[in-house]
């Protein structure tokens, strides 16, 4: 189902009718559960496996607030791996380095550019790694910070701009993004954590209200990218 919604995906900017009615037929037909998230695992050193309840707390938050047919289970995923394109909503995170080799940035581009999707969340010490690995992969397209009232801000929730969960030097939460042919193809979270913040309360101690805006963020991207 997937790899389904990365084709519909391609239409939906120039055949949006087309792409709603065939939306609405596959969902017709298709099992309660059809879209898994999945977690990005990378080379280079750093820990791609950081925070394990961050995608469940997500994914059940997705699945008992909107209609959209999210699954319990996600699913950790490489870049080469056979079944890489059968999950359109990739999910990234981790404290130190990025590295992608030459054949899995082609590859990822590839996904990128096909209608697939990167979100990617500093857990403080990401960025410098993860921006050059962008400049690499989209030397044309570089990460622009993202106004407040784009569209992932209000897709569910209204959400006046990026949450700050954690403190992060005391800079400001900042949303950017990679943009192909006028389509947002790479989401990228910085300072802010929201990752941490989707976690179990006891974790990090973020408290109800932040780890609550955490989850409406995620809520938000889910639905900005898989609702038609």
């Amino acid at each position: 189902m997937g790899f389904i919604y990365i084709i519909l995906r391609m239409m939906r900017h120039v055949y949006s009718h087309i792409f709603i009615c065939l939306l609405s037929f596959t969902a017709l037909f298709a099992q309660p559960c059809q879209l898994s998230i999945a977690r990005l695992r990378y080379g280079g050193g750093g820990d791609w496996y950081t925070g394990p309840s961050m995608l469940p707390n997500l994914a059940k938050a997705a699945k008992e607030r909107t209609r959209l047919p999210i699954c319990d289970n996600t699913a950790v995923v490489q870049i080469s791996d056979q079944n890489f394109f059968h999950y359109p909503f990739l999910f990234m995170t981790g404290h130190g380095e990025v590295r992608f080799t030459a054949q899995e940035r082609i590859r990822l581009r590839k996904f990128l550019i096909g209608g697939g999707f990167l979100w990617a969340d500093d857990n403080y010490g990401m960025d410098r790694a993860f921006r050059r690995e962008m400049q690499a992969l989209f030397p044309e397209n570089p990460l622009t910070l993202l106004p407040n009232n784009h569209p992932v801000f209000s897709s569910f929730y209204k959400l006046p701009g990026l949450p700050k969960i954690h403190e992060h030097d005391g800079e400001p939460a900042q949303a950017f993004g990679i943009f192909f042919e006028g389509r947002l193809i790479v989401l990228y979270t910085y300072s802010t954590d929201i990752g941490n913040g989707m976690e179990d309360l006891h974790i990090h101690n973020v408290g109800e209200e932040r780890h609550e805006l955490a989850l409406r963020m995620g809520v938000n991207i889910l639905s900005w990218f898989f609702a038609p």
